[in-house]
């Protein structure tokens, strides 16, 4: 609180990068570019308790705290916020952040609960950082559309930024999570940026139907993968199935290779 205090009352910006360590390029994306328009950057690195259900992946999730520190350090972070669950969370803590609706669809229907804790814990963040703008990445796609919602539902004063998703070399997005794929399922994953290219050039051909390309993205996807948990074409708001193409719309991707849960996007426009 100080340090923000502080830092506004000398007329300076505040850009904020919320993150659960286990840092890679997409993440060091959202902070160089908080870097170049803010005068003052914070990251934060929680793991956050409350946004994983009992048979997820909380105690083995990738953490590497002198790593993180010192990509922070190399890309020009001023401070890092790394509290601990007992210091965000309370015994006695009885409140929650619920953006209704949303929450429930796409990963909201395989995760109950998790957006609960996303926005919760984003919420605090926000009161405890109070930044001018916070930084967040187009693979989450639904993540950044229900904090908008949150943000503007609740008059917090913050600007939100959504930046476009860092790749590998062969295109699987980047994520801490990459790191519990074995060479094989490595290989397989690959699929998931073929598939959304493939959707990309049909709707580039001017292709409208949403089924169509949903059920032609699932015959790329189903032999490589263990299990679809969705493949759904929705708007950018609501959340909503779209059956027609129009102006921009969501394709979300939920897999699972081996026991590793991906999730990827892209934002489908008619030319």
């Amino acid at each position: 609180y100080d340090i923000a205090r502080s830092i506004h009352l000398q007329r300076k910006s505040v850009g904020f990068v919320s993150t659960m360590g286990y840092l890679h390029q997409g993440h060091l994306s959202l902070i160089q570019k908080a870097r170049r328009e803010n005068d003052f950057v914070v990251v934060s690195i929680f793991v956050n308790p409350i946004q994983f259900g009992p048979k997820e992946d909380f105690q083995r999730y990738p953490r590497d705290l002198k790593r993180d520190v010192r990509l922070c350090k190399k890309a020009g972070v001023d401070v890092i916020f790394y509290p601990h669950a007992q210091d965000m969370y309370s015994k006695n803590f009885k409140t929650y952040v619920v953006v209704e609706e949303l929450s429930d669809k796409l990963c909201g229907s395989f995760r109950p609960g998790h957006f609960k804790g996303v926005t919760t814990v984003v919420a605090k963040l926000f009161n405890i950082v109070q930044p001018d703008i916070a930084y967040f990445g187009q693979k989450d796609a639904q993540q950044a559309i229900i904090i908008k919602r949150m943000v503007k539902d609740l008059n917090i004063p913050v600007r939100i930024r959504v930046l476009p998703i860092v790749r590998e070399s062969d295109g699987l997005a980047m994520s801490s999570r990459n790191v519990y794929l074995n060479e094989d399922e490595r290989r397989r994953a690959v699929i998931i940026y073929n598939a959304l290219r493939y959707a990309q050039d049909l709707v580039r051909k001017k292709t409208k139907n949403s089924s169509f390309i949903i059920n032609r993205v699932k015959n790329i996807i189903k032999p490589k993968v263990d299990k679809i948990d969705y493949i759904e074409i929705v708007d950018l708001e609501e959340l909503l199935p779209v059956d027609k193409i129009k102006g921009k719309v969501l394709l979300a991707i939920a897999v699972r290779i081996g026991k590793t849960r991906l999730i990827d996007n892209s934002i489908l426009k008619l030319p």
